[in-house]
């Protein structure tokens, strides 16, 4: 391993608040390249450890090839080395999602995160196979994303063990919401392999048994709280970390009263900080819905007064 690829890996061991960004479109459909940028600096601005664009978060399966670069071009230079990018790169084409990892690699981003096969349902072997080929295409560190409710998917903890021994597959986002099988995760994986909560409400407990923080939907909307949480979990101050954690645990669920990412964009709509648009399967959230979303900011003084 090259000292580059060593400072690299390095810079995985570390404990934090990944952002699964958001991907911002105009009312025309396009994406909104302007606030893109400035979603991204205001990350950075609020000590967020790394950006993680086209995830699944990002509408990713919506986003053209070329669009999918763009987006990750664009916060690779908002960043400029302030905060490490770990951008998407997963799906059910084995050979297409190696192929976007060489180009991620090429256009200088620090590592993926690249969610299980959908639909196709590989096997546990299957799955192996999968991360090795992606693996033999880029040196980039990879981190799996396990998410079984979106994908049919689930990689065993035993799977995820044998997945770590890869060199360079340096740690998963669980977001099975099982914690039993979480745990089972970090008992089973090296001391240098990183196991983030895929589910923000989830970070805290995962914590306590030896995870090292969380890929966050919520950060979107309150990147530096979720940071203090985080970090006081990670220095051994529970006791912040659990009043951080009640003061935030409304948002984080009301984030999944619809599906990912409907809600967490009506959020940000209502604060200003993008316009309120989807792309088609996803919809603007149900009326009931968007009052859920608005009473939540305004728990956290936040949002706009309530109409009377």
């Amino acid at each position: 391993m090259t000292s580059h690829e060593t400072r690299t890996r390095k810079m995985f061991e570390v404990s934090g608040t990944w952002t699964a960004l958001v991907t911002p479109f105009t009312r025309d459909g396009s994406v909104d390249e302007p606030a893109v940028r400035r979603l991204a600096r205001r990350q950075i601005d609020e000590g967020v450890h790394f950006l993680v664009p086209c995830g699944t978060t990002g509408e990713s399966p919506t986003l053209t090839h070329e669009e999918h670069l763009r987006v990750v071009e664009l916060v690779l230079e908002e960043a400029r080395g302030r905060a490490p990018v770990l951008a998407g790169a997963g799906g059910y084409n084995t050979e297409e999602v190696a192929h976007l990892a060489r180009e991620l690699e090429d256009l200088g981003v620090q590592g993926i995160l690249s969610v299980t096969p959908y639909y196709n349902k590989p096997t546990q072997d299957g799955l192996v196979r999968h991360y090795e080929r992606i693996a033999s295409h880029t040196a980039l560190p990879i981190v799996l994303y396990n998410v079984p409710g979106r994908t049919g998917c689930n990689i065993e903890p035993r799977t995820v063990a044998r997945l770590a021994t890869i060199p360079t597959v340096v740690g998963v986002k669980e977001a099975s919401g099982n914690m039993t099988q979480m745990c089972e995760v970090v008992r089973l994986v090296p001391d240098a392999f990183i196991v983030l909560s895929g589910d923000d409400a989830l970070t805290l407990p995962l914590m306590a048994v030896g995870g090292r923080g969380i890929i966050s939907v919520a950060s979107n909307v309150v990147p530096g709280p979720m940071v203090a949480m985080v970090e006081a979990a990670e220095r051994g101050d529970f006791e912040a970390a659990r009043a951080g954690h009640k003061r935030l645990m409304r948002l984080m669920l009301v984030n999944f009263v619809e599906s990912n990412p409907i809600p967490v964009k009506s959020a940000m709509a209502m604060l200003g900080l993008l316009e309120e648009n989807y792309r088609l399967p996803m919809v603007p959230p149900s009326e009931s819905s968007r009052v859920k979303i608005g009473e939540a900011l305004r728990e956290l003084g936040i949002g706009a007064p309530a109409a009377t």
